[in-house]
C-alpha cells in the first residue's frame, strides 16, 4: 500500500519524499482511513511505529484556515510534545495552517501570546494545558478533534484527571483518537465514558520491533559495570548511544565518568531545567554528543536518527519498559544493538522480560575477577621489562613521567621555590 492508495494529496506525498517516507506502516495504513471518516478510535502499538503521523496525516487534512483552535495533541511528557511538534511543523507550514506547543519548561506568557492568535493546532502536555486554559488563553470551545498520546503512560504518571477535565471542555461533536502502548482496565473505562462508536485497532509489533534489534545480556557485577561499559563501547564503537540508568542520581554520574575518561556524554532526565535538556537534545542529535545516559523519562516519544545502539545500564523494570528502551534503535528498517547488564540478583526480572519479549536474550560470557594466588608467599618482585603496561580506555589518558623528566621537572620547581624565598 501507498500513500496515494490511503488519499492523501500529492503536495503531502512530496513532503512525506522528501523526508525519506514513501511507504505507510501498519499503523498508519490501519489509522489513517478510520480517523478520515470521522469515528472514535482506540489504537494500540508500540513506540516507534509511525503512529505520530497516524494521526497528523488526517489531523491537518480536516484543519480549516479559519482563527480558531480546532485540535489540540494531548502528550504526557515534554519530550513527546516536542517530538510531535517537530513532525507537525513541516505540515503546518506545507497547509498554511499554525500550530503551537504548550508545555512546561518553556515561557508561559509567550505561550499565551501565542494562543491569543487561536492556532489551529495545539500540542501539549496536561498540566500546562490545563493552567492556560483556566487563565483563559486556551479556548478549547471549538475544538472537536482530541488525540491522546501514550494514554497508559499519561496514566501511570497521575495525568487521567487532567485529561478528563480537558476532554469536558471540548466541542460535544469532538472525535476522539486515543493511542497506547499497552491498554489497561483503566484505559478501556476512559474510552468508554467519553468516546462513541469506536473503532479498535491493534498493531501486533512487537517481533517487527524487535528483529532489526541484536539483543545481548552482559552477566556482571555492580562495581564491574563501569569498566564493562567502557571496554564495549571501545569494542563496539557506536555512532550514537543511549545508556539508561533507573535513577536521575545514577545517569547523572555515570555521565560525569564517562566524561572523565574522555567519552563525549551528556545526561538526560526529569531534574534539568527545560534549557538544560533541549540543549542535550540539540547536541546528542548532532552528534556532538555521542552518549547519552538517561533515565526512563527518554524511552517513550523521542525518535533521534542515528541511533545505533543502546545499554541497559541498569535492567528495565519490565518487559514493555525493555521495548521501549530498546526501540531507540533499530528504527525505520535500520540495524540496531541492545545490550542489557544483568548481575546475579536480577535473573527474575530478566526472565519476566523474556516473557513478554517471547525470546530467549542471547548471553555473552561472564567475566570473572582474578583469583588470588593459591600461595601465601609473597612474588618476587618483577624487574622493570617484565612490568605490565598500563591500558587507558582513551588517547587522551595522562601518561606517567620518566625518571630522567621526572627529576628535571622536580629541579627546576625547587630553583622557582627557592627564588620566591629569596635564596639564590
Amino acid at each position: 500500500m501507498t500513500f496515494s492508495d490511503l488519499g492523501l494529496g500529492k503536495n503531502t506525498q512530496a513532503l512525506l519524499k522528501k523526508y525519506g517516507i514513501e511507504t505507510p506502516t501498519a499503523v498508519q495504513e490501519k489509522t489513517i482511513p478510520a480517523a478520515r471518516s470521522g469515528r472514535d478510535l482506540t489504537v494500540q502499538a508500540k513506540t516507534g511505529t509511525g503512529k505520530t503521523l497516524a494521526f497528523l496525516l488526517p489531523v491537518f487534512e480536516k484543519l480549516k484556515k479559519v482563527s480558531a483552535t480546532q485540535a489540540v495533541v494531548i502528550s504526557p511528557t515534554r519530550e513527546l510534545a516536542l517530538q510531535t511538534a517537530k513532525v507537525a511543523a513541516p505540515l503546518s507550514k506545507l497547509n498554511l495552517v499554525s500550530a503551537a506547543l504548550v508545555c512546561g519548561g518553556k515561557d508561559i506568557f509567550r505561550q499565551k501570546e501565542k494562543l491569543a492568535k487561536s492556532p489551529a493546532l495545539v500540542i501539549g502536555t496536561p498540566g500546562r494545558l490545563l493552567d492556560q486554559f483556566r487563565h483563559g488563553s486556551l479556548n478549547l470551545s471549538g475544538v472537536n478533534r482530541v488525540i491522546i498520546d501514550e494514554a497508559d503512560e499519561m496514566l501511570r504518571r497521575g495525568f487521567i484527571e487532567d485529561v478528563e477535565i480537558l476532554l469536558r471542555e471540548t466541542a460535544k461533536d469532538r472525535q476522539i483518537m486515543l493511542f497506547s502502548a499497552t491498554m489497561p482496565e483503566k484505559i478501556r473505562a476512559l474510552s468508554r465514558r467519553y468516546m462513541k462508536n469506536i473503532v479498535d485497532i491493534t498493531i501486533k509489533s512487537d517481533k517487527v520491533t524487535l528483529e532489526n534489534i541484536k539483543m545481548s545480556i552482559v552477566p556482571t557485577q555492580e562495581d564491574m559495570k563501569l569498566n564493562k561499559l567502557c571496554e564495549l563501547i571501545n569494542n563496539d564503537r557506536p555512532y550514537m548511544a543511549m545508556v539508561f540508568c533507573r535513577t536521575k542520581d545514577r545517569a547523572d554520574k555515570l555521565a560525569e565518568e564517562l566524561a572523565r575518561r574522555g567519552y563525549a556524554a551528556g545526561a538526560l532526565h526529569g531534574d534539568l531545567s527545560q534549557q538544560e535538556r533541549t540543549r542535550v537534545l540539540r547536541e546528542f542529535r548532532a552528534a556532538k554528543l555521542q552518549i547519552l545516559t538517561a533515565t526512563d523519562i527518554a524511552a517513550r516519544g523521542l525518535d533521534i536518527e542515528g541511533v545505533t545502539h543502546v545499554y541497559n545500564y541498569d535492567i528495565p523494570r519490565d518487559g514493555e519498559t525493555y521495548i521501549h528502551r530498546i526501540g531507540r534503535t533499530g528504527r525505520a528498517g535500520r540495524e540496531g544493538v541492545s545490550v542489557t547488564f544483568v548481575t546475579a540478583r536480577e535473573y527474575d526480572r530478566l526472565r519476566r522480560i523474556e516473557s513478554v519479549i517471547n525470546e530467549k536474550i542471547e548471553r555473552q560470557k561472564k567475566d570473572k575477577k582474578p583469583r588470588r594466588p593459591a600461595s601465601t608467599k609473597a612474588a618476587p618482585p618483577k624487574s622493570e621489562k617484565e612490568k605490565p603496561k598500563v591500558k587507558f580506555f582513551t588517547k587522551n589518558a595522562v601518561k606517567p613521567l620518566g625518571k630522567l623528566k621526572a627529576a628535571k621537572k622536580a629541579k627546576k620547581l625547587t630553583k622557582r621555590l627557592d627564588k620566591k624565598r629569596g635564596k639564590r
